[in-house]
């Protein structure tokens, strides 16, 4: 018990801090910029634009309904998780206004907007969270309707910032376009996590042998897999090993040189958990022995 509840604290100060952090990049050089943003928050930035209204108060008072839905569209754990985001969200964008001068370079204040915003989001989206809003919606539309959520969310951040035209201009609404954008890939990256790694899959006729060189050279973990040929019929080995990026050109030295006809893949790999990436790797003793 006394460990989830350590996990559960964790991941509201997570939240709490990437709210924050989506707060400040709103407030410090979105709004003072004139621009606009995708979902509940860029509708709330507009009404704050053409109003004067609060922007956290909007963004709250248009969530409220959704909660009641809410319930029944994440677990319950996610649904607490998202409550908690967008109150927070509310309250720090209120805390957070008029906190200081944006740079004078448009394009760097979009860019940094999409940073902050992107990280903030992140955060909140890697403890299992979401700011409701238009996620809600999206999951009810795919529910109900069978769109996918990325196409309504798609839809929906469009059809904002294509309306944000008429009340921050075209020219802004362009550099708004760049903000989402920098922002999205900033979202993918905090989710995916920060650990890269390199992973390989390796096909040789001499698949026990490289096995045994990988994992005494490089002390790294090699699964052998079973496959076979599509077009000989014949079975083969399958070799699929994760190393970090560094070690990538020792790993094709070690296939090379035993075997230059292999076949091998490499594509990338994040958030990767376990031995060697998570803690530290075994020695090549208790490797052998195992």
């Amino acid at each position: 018990m006394k460990n989830k509840f350590y996990l559960h604290t964790k991941n509201i100060i997570i939240i709490l801090i990437g709210s924050l952090i989506f707060s400040i990049g709103i407030n410090y050089f979105a709004i003072p910029s004139k621009l606009a943003e995708g979902g509940f928050t860029g509708i709330s930035m507009l009404l704050h634009y053409k109003f004067g209204w609060d922007a956290g108060t909007i963004v709250f008072l248009l969530n409220l309904p959704l909660f009641f839905i809410g319930y029944k569209v994440f677990g319950k754990q996610t649904f607490v998780y998202t409550i908690i985001a967008t109150t927070a969200v509310s309250v720090f964008l209120n805390l957070t206004k008029n906190i200081g001068t944006p740079l004078n370079d448009l394009l760097l204040n979009a860019l940094y907007t999409g940073v902050l915003v992107g990280v903030g989001l992140g955060l909140i989206f890697r403890t299992g969270g979401t700011t409701g809003g238009v996620d809600i919606i999206a999951r009810l539309v795919n529910r109900y309707v069978g769109w996918s959520i990325g196409r309504t969310m798609f839809l929906f951040d469009f059809a904002v910032i294509a309306s944000s035209v008429f009340v921050i201009s075209l020219d802004m609404a362009m550099y708004t376009l760049v903000s989402v954008f920098v922002g999205a890939r900033v979202v993918d990256f905090v989710v995916e996590g920060l650990n890269a790694s390199k992973a390989a899959t390796i096909i040789s006729n001499h698949a026990k042998e490289l096995a045994q060189e990988i994992t005494q050279k490089m002390e790294r973990g090699v699964t052998i897999l079973k496959g076979q040929g599509a077009y000989t019929g014949s079975e083969k080995e399958v070799l699929y090993v994760v190393v970090q990026p560094n070690e990538l050109p020792k790993l094709k030295q070690i296939v090379h040189q035993l075997d230059p006809d292999a076949f091998v893949v490499v594509h990338d790999a994040r958030d990767v958990l376990g031995e060697g990436f998570t803690f530290e790797k075994i020695g090549s003793e208790k490797i052998a022995k195992s």
